[in-house]
């Protein structure tokens, strides 16, 4: 005696070995046994064999015409048997029983199963509905092979192409664009990336970077609504000094200027003056909410993307030739010591005699013209708006001031690494299409007007910081517990030494219209300079504020994925400049290097790091001459074979450490991909 049984989904037929009341011992053709509930049993037959019954009952219910069917059967529930008999005949056959029950099963839009063999027919409306969907399930997965059959030929259909960084980094999987690049991988064994690449869907690096970036980042496009930048209500008092902001001739945000005054009296006041534009906006207003989304302005070679509107940053930034709003630090040293005697903060109008530009008087404000008098420049060289005496000191004053943190640091602070600065020609500001011809230069880090704007602001947000703890103010700090290998540096709302810059407490602040948390620090200034020791009380931000701890987990993130999208910027750049140039060989220095893997270096005289082959077992510091592989735009990725050995001295304990610790080969490496490829084929100094 044989068996049919459902189990699992699954109709199996086999040889009865033993039967009771609630179950049955049955051996499948394989001989294994199973033990089947009385209730699955649907047929039992002494002929034909298990395998003939089965293959006549397939072959026979592809024959049964579903809509036939759906006539014949009962209004009520029945069974499969009750249908066989209204379909074929009065007598069905065991076979024609058992074909009706595999058609029924396999049928569930004409038939709902209502139990081990029991059936109950659907309405009109509703088959016509699954039908419908089973047609546009077809229809579907027709347009999907018709698509990677496009892609696999090197063509790419347009739906595709509009959803590119979607189906790359972000996709969804039952959509039918990610699915048709999915089959066209799987069949020509291709990676989607270099699928679509092949196929036309990338046809420019450059806007498969800024377009990627934009649909991370600014799904919404980067243009601003039009608003009106409020006017500062209050009436402030005018400052009696002359400031000079010092930035580069593309910085159109400027926050800082400095000021000195009391030149050869014995006491010398610094005057560090940051816009105010706290003084006008409030939390929680339409340009707040624009800065709170953003949270930075974004750089990038040629162009940036503004945290706040561009009428916003004029009206508040330290144009020359106006008395603009601003939140002053004055801090009076010893003429002849250098030693700090007293801060006081104001909140005033300053008077803004000029922009001084880094890049038109580095080679003009040199050592040699800041420390001796007497040295002169060839004729026709124009100096400096703010004059030299007031420079000088500034210079004498951030070196001590430096060599002050460096005391608490416990090491000096090397500026042996350079940085570049990038200019593409004809540009003018306007978005980059990718083909623009690159100047890459170097500005050493260090540079005296570099590092005077460094320590003023520095001294300023480190004071500040110090105040609003002293006052119970919350503020946005950024802490580093100390140099140890590993020791990230940390935003929070405690006051909490740095060790990396050396100063006991640092809340960035300098920077209002650029950042987001200097602008919510710049709130809790102006409250601490308004209400001094019941500053707490009249802050925007209270302690514990849960909206402080929102604002620092936002900015973590959108600033890291700004600082990566700029590193990845500039080595695209740097590609370019390669390939304009037609270097194929470079002098670079390892500076990374673990056993069984090839050593990362960095090129002695361009921002470009990347791995060296060939070479085995060089040590850190190894200087070596490289020869550069092909340039891969699309990944930024690039290599070097070793030609030979320049010189393998080892590096010194301070530029190991340097080496270590201002790593900045996040762009080295290729793009990461949401999509799922095997699913398809096999310093904080700076900062300041």
């Amino acid at each position: 005696m044989y068996a049919l049984f459902e189990e699992a989904g699954k109709f199996q037929t086999g040889r009865i070995l033993s039967e009771a009341e609630s179950s049955a011992q049955i051996e499948l053709e394989s001989g294994k046994r199973v033990k089947v509930k009385a209730a699955h049993l649907l047929l039992k037959f002494e002929k034909p064999s298990p395998a003939d019954l089965m293959r006549d009952a397939q072959a026979l219910s592809a024959t049964i015409e579903l809509d036939l069917a759906w006539e014949f059967a009962p209004e009520d529930e029945f069974g499969f048997a009750d249908l066989a008999r209204e379909y074929f005949s009065a007598q069905a056959t065991l076979t024609e029983q058992t074909a009706a029950l595999l058609r029924l099963f396999d049928a569930p839009h004409y038939f709902r199963r209502a139990g081990k063999g029991r059936f109950k027919k659907a309405s009109a409306e509703v088959i016509a509905q699954a039908l419908a969907g089973i047609e546009k399930k077809k229809q579907i997965q027709a347009q999907i092979e018709s698509w990677a059959a496009e892609l696999g030929q090197g063509a790419c259909p347009a739906p595709i192409q509009t959803q590119l960084y979607k189906i790359l980094f972000r996709p969804d999987k039952n959509a039918p664009e990610y699915k048709a690049v999915v089959e066209a991988a799987r069949a020509t064994q291709t990676a989607p990336l270099a699928l679509l690449q092949k196929a036309g869907a990338i046809t420019s690096a450059y806007q498969f970077h800024w377009q990627r970036f934009l649909f991370d980042n600014f799904p919404k496009g980067t243009n601003f609504p039009a608003l009106q930048a409020p006017n500062i209500a209050d009436e402030l008092p005018l400052a009696n000094v002359q400031a000079y902001s010092i930035d580069d001739s593309h910085t159109t945000e400027i926050d800082d200027a400095l000021s000195v005054q009391g030149l050869g009296t014995g006491t010398v006041t610094l005057g560090i003056h940051i816009a105010a534009p706290a003084l006008a906006l409030k939390p929680g207003d339409a340009i707040d909410q624009l800065g709170r989304n953003r949270l930075s302005t974004v750089y990038m070679p040629g162009y940036k993307i503004t945290m706040l509107p561009d009428d916003v940053v004029q009206t508040y930034t330290l144009q020359e030739g106006r008395d603009c709003p601003a939140v002053s630090l004055y801090a009076t040293f010893d003429e002849a010591t250098l030693a700090l005697q007293n801060t006081e903060t104001r909140v005033e109008r300053v008077p803004i005699a000029a922009n001084l530009r880094h890049d038109q008087l580095d080679a003009i404000v040199t050592e040699a013209w800041l420390n001796d008098a007497s040295f002169t420049h060839a004729a026709g060289t124009v100096e400096p708006a703010m004059p030299r005496t007031e420079l000088a000191f500034l210079f004498r004053l951030a070196q001590h001031l430096k060599a002050q943190r460096e005391v608490v640091r416990g090491k000096p602070e090397n500026f042996n690494r350079p940085d570049y600065n990038f200019r593409l020609v004809g540009n003018n500001g306007a978005t980059p299409t990718g083909n623009e011809q690159v100047h890459i230069s170097i500005r050493q880090r260090g540079a005296p007007l570099d590092l005077m704007v460094a320590e003023a602001m520095i001294l300023a947000n480190s004071t500040w910081g110090n105040w609003m703890a002293e006052l119970g103010v919350p503020g946005i700090y950024r802490s580093q517990a100390s140099l140890l290998p590993g020791v990230k540096v940390r935003m929070g709302t405690k006051a909490l030494p740095h060790a990396g810059i050396g100063v006991p407490s640092y809340a960035w602040s300098t920077s209002p219209l650029r950042r987001y948390t200097d602008l919510v620090n710049q709130w809790q200034i102006i409250a601490c300079a308004k209400h001094g020791s019941t500053a707490a009380l009249a802050a925007p931000f209270k302690p514990k504020d849960a909206e402080l701890f929102s604002i620092i987990s936002a900015f973590d993130g959108a600033y890291g994925a700004y600082n990566a999208y700029q590193n990845g910027m500039e080595r695209f750049w740097t590609l370019q400049y390669l390939k304009q140039n037609n270097i194929t060989e470079l002098s670079a220095t390892v500076f990374k290097a673990f056993p069984g893997q090839p050593p990362m270096a960095r090129a002695d005289d361009l921002p470009l790091v990347l791995p060296v082959f060939g070479g085995g077992d060089l040590p850190r510091g190894a200087h070596v001459q490289l020869r550069l592989s092909e340039i891969d735009d699309i990944s930024l990725d690039i290599s070097g074979h070793l030609l030979h050995l320049l010189e393998a001295d080892a590096p010194s304990s301070a530029e190991e450490a340097e080496m270590t610790d201002d790593e900045d080969d996040s762009a080295a490496g290729p793009i990461a991909l949401a999509m799922d490829v095997n699913e398809a084929t096999t310093s904080e100094v700076n900062a300041a």
